[in-house]
């Protein structure tokens, strides 16, 4: 039945499909021993709390599940009493649940705290930060290690080598590091059984009485639904079709074709190599592709080193999740103004999957950092020639560009400089950064009809500025449109090049909030990024000219 309902709405809305589906037992299990929302539990990441959503009073609107105003694909606080903490990325759940714990105690109150992660997300760093706190903080909790050998591609690495050593038979020794850390080790049990879980979880809940608690247990991704059960990287995530071709499958495309005229290009991922169109130069380029696991910073770091050996490494990381990199990028790439190029994809509104997804701050926070050349391409052609551009281009490089778009013409493309894309004569000149705001200027266009017209720039980096072209431009009015906030992105940089000059100055982005989950377009003219915005800006200025 629970099974059948999350196949049904996904099928539907989109959503994480076969990460969901295998925890379905496991989830069931800790609803009939623990008392929840007054126990409380943190889902790592949250791509796998779609059961426990069912089951605390959300069954009857879970048909709105990545729905504008429905409920979250994710943990949400203010969405139930049920969800304590809201996640979104790897690695914080056993940080979150020893901060509960702690609150807990120091409040003299009496309730389990538990931490639900996968074996992917147990790779990321910060669950070591937290581990080595256990003996610190001397709070109880319970870690829920769901081992499924997945995280949105094949888990890799040594402590996956561990886990798989641990699933083959244990003994003693097998698991001092986990008492070294304060853990009282039990395992491994079937996760996909409520025969083997319900007296596990029995169990362990009378054992937190005397200190935290490492329940690992084993599950199928996808379990219960035979295509997922066959193909749960191509069902982790499940999404409406997108239009146009994505420019994750021309990264792939590109970096294959310049592999194989420069022994130097490297590609680097943090356990999305399917995701982000890596699996080509993966296969054809084994010993120069490297999948690191859900280890942001350190592939940061990575590449920063490998570039300074030598190599030319092409980072792909999504927008959101380039934030959690945000030190390395700074410190071990600009710093020393090594040639790493990182690929930034799910760049500006990415949607359903909400606040927690939305790439609308990657040229916000990356503008601010010195020597780091930040380009936005108007189409996937022009991405292809970014990345051609880049490979002689000796420092750090961001190219950033959403899900889905056009292919486009190849041309050449100087770092720095922008293209006029219409020209005429008009008092009113508008700087589009990226596909979607060229598109949306476009459709603007078309909208005024020769009511109004102005000239139309595409604005492909943010960083260089190209400071001859907006030195010598002589319109009144200078428009941006970005798919970033504004505050740090286009606008802002547009706005203090011109300070003190008689431009009027417009910027059409998003504003300083974070964006829930919903349709990109609707969401895109919910928050003010919309062809009728820049219609409205358009003929008031010219109404005044």
């Amino acid at each position: 039945m629970l099974r059948e309902e999350i196949v049904r709405t996904v099928s539907v809305r989109g959503g994480h499909l076969s990460s969901n589906l295998g925890a379905v037992e496991l989830t069931v299990a800790m609803h009939r021993v623990f008392a929840f929302p007054k126990d409380e539990i943190v889902f790592d990441v949250g791509h796998q709390c779609y059961t426990h959503k069912l089951l605390s009073g959300r069954a009857e609107a879970f048909d709105t599940l990545r729905r504008r105003g429905g409920l979250s694909g994710f943990p949400k606080r203010k969405e139930s009493a049920y969800d304590v903490y809201e996640t979104g990325h790897a690695g914080t759940s056993i940080s979150a649940a020893l901060g509960l714990a702690k609150a807990r105690d120091l409040k003299g109150e009496d309730r389990a705290v538990i931490a639900f992660i996968g074996d992917g997300s147990f790779n990321n760093g910060l669950i070591y930060e937290a581990l080595n706190s256990l003996n610190i903080l001397k709070t109880p909790i319970l870690i829920v290690l769901n081992d499924n050998g997945m995280s949105i591609s094949p888990t890799v690495g040594g402590t996956h080598a561990v886990l798989e050593e641990l699933r083959a038979g244990f003994d003693a020794e097998d698991v001092k590091l986990f008492e070294r850390y304060g853990l009282t080790y039990m395992g491994i049990y079937n996760g996909n059984s409520l025969e083997e879980l319900l007296p596990a979880f029995e169990e362990a809940k009378q054992k937190l009485k005397g200190g935290s608690v490492l329940l690992h247990v084993v599950t199928r991704k996808g379990q219960g639904h035979p295509f997922c059960e066959s193909a749960p990287v191509e069902t982790h995530g499940v999404s409406p079709s997108s239009a146009g071709k994505e420019y994750s499958a021309a990264l792939g495309e590109e970096l294959c074709a310049l592999a194989k005229e420069d022994g130097r290009i490297v590609a680097v991922t943090a356990a999305m190599t399917d995701s982000l169109g890596l699996r080509p130069f993966f296969a054809q380029y084994p010993e120069r592709a490297f999948d690191v696991g859900i280890c942001e910073e350190h592939a940061a770091v990575l590449c920063a080193a490998m570039a300074a050996g030598g190599m030319k490494p092409y980072y792909a990381i999504y927008s959101t999740f380039l934030q959690r990199a945000f030190d390395e990028v700074i410190h071990d790439v600009c710093g020393q103004n090594l040639p790493v190029t990182f690929c930034i994809d799910r760049a500006g509104i990415t949607g359903t999957d909400g606040e927690t997804h939305q790439g609308v701050f990657d040229l916000s926070y990356l503008s601010l950092i010195p020597q780091l050349a930040i380009a936005i391409p108007k189409d996937i052609g022009e991405m292809r020639a970014m990345l051609r551009a880049s490979v002689n281009y000796n420092a750090p490089l961001a190219i950033r560009y959403p899900r889905a778009g056009q292919e486009g013409v190849v041309a050449p493309v100087e770092i720095g400089k922008f293209e006029v894309l219409h020209s005429t004569v008009s008092d009113i000149i508008v700087l589009a950064a990226g596909e979607r705001a060229i598109k949306l200027a476009e459709k603007a266009r078309e909208m005024l009809g020769g009511e109004a017209d102005f000239t139309l720039v595409n604005a492909r980096f943010v960083k260089p500025l190209d400071i001859q072209f907006l030195s010598e431009r002589r319109e009144r009015v200078v428009i941006t449109v970005e798919d970033n906030v504004v505050r740090g992105g286009l606008g802002d940089a547009v706005n203090k090049f011109y300070l003190n000059s008689n431009k009027t100055l417009v910027n059409i982005g998003y504003p300083d909030l974070f964006i829930p989950h919903g349709e990109p377009g609707a969401l895109a003219e919910e928050f003010g990024v919309s062809a009728e915005a820049l219609v409205r800006a358009v003929r008031e200025h010219h109404a005044r000219g």
